[in-house]
């Protein structure tokens, strides 16, 4: 069971921003599983629970330890985050809700951070057939959150003749609702599952939507 982050794990946060190496890690080690993984795990399992019956979704908590290969100059990051989506080879090329921790604060939402050319394509092309289904899918998330829904434009507009959905269609990627919280009591209790757990519920149907570009252009 979640029982709440606490200023431990933002004492972590900023230590290991702070001195990311071996020696600093390998002494706080025991705060790190203590005080974020295991509460980062419970926390997933709670936001996970709504999505058990959904066919292909799992979920995923981040390591801290970064990948050698990529040569980092740090060894490890300075966040950790869980996310729940398809079994894909890469998350990024298709859609997830997810929740980090970093020294800043807490986020949580959606995120269809990287889609290939070809799924955008195909995402304008359903949104010419069908602007209606996308529209209220847009305004049911942005009304039950609070939060808009967002993304980066192609620099170069591309023509539309439909003013409807003029807005959306040069979207190119980082499409985005999230929530940003800043660490105090709210953040410190175990009701932050129930807040950010009704904020992903909120957003998945927009999230089903953009699953079907990201998974069948690979």
């Amino acid at each position: 069971m979640f029982e709440g982050f606490s200023p431990e794990t933002v004492d972590f946060l900023w230590g290991i921003r702070l001195n990311n190496n071996r020696e600093w890690f390998l002494e706080h080690k025991k705060e790190y599983v203590k005080y974020l993984y295991e509460p980062m795990k419970a926390l997933g399992q709670e936001l996970f629970t709504p999505f058990l019956d959904e066919p292909g979704l799992l979920l995923k908590v981040s390591r801290i330890y970064r990948d050698a290969r990529m040569h980092h100059p740090t060894p490890y990051k300075e966040s950790l985050w869980l996310s729940i989506r398809q079994d894909v080879a890469w998350w990024a090329e298709n859609p997830c809700l997810f929740l980090d921790i970093n020294p800043e604060g807490i986020n949580y939402g959606m995120l269809f951070w990287k889609p290939k050319p070809a799924a955008m394509e195909a995402f304008r092309k359903e949104l010419e057939r069908d602007p209606d289904t996308f529209l209220r899918l847009v305004r049911d998330a942005e009304s039950s959150t609070g939060v808009e829904v967002t993304a980066k434009s192609y620099k170069r507009p591309k023509p539309c003749e439909n003013s409807r959905i003029l807005p959306y269609y040069s979207w190119k990627d980082g499409i985005a609702c999230i929530r940003h919280e800043d660490f105090g009591p709210e953040t410190f209790s175990p009701d932050l599952a129930v807040r950010a757990g009704a904020f992903l519920t909120a957003l998945s149907p927009l999230t089903n939507y953009f699953c079907k570009f990201g998974e069948t252009i690979q």
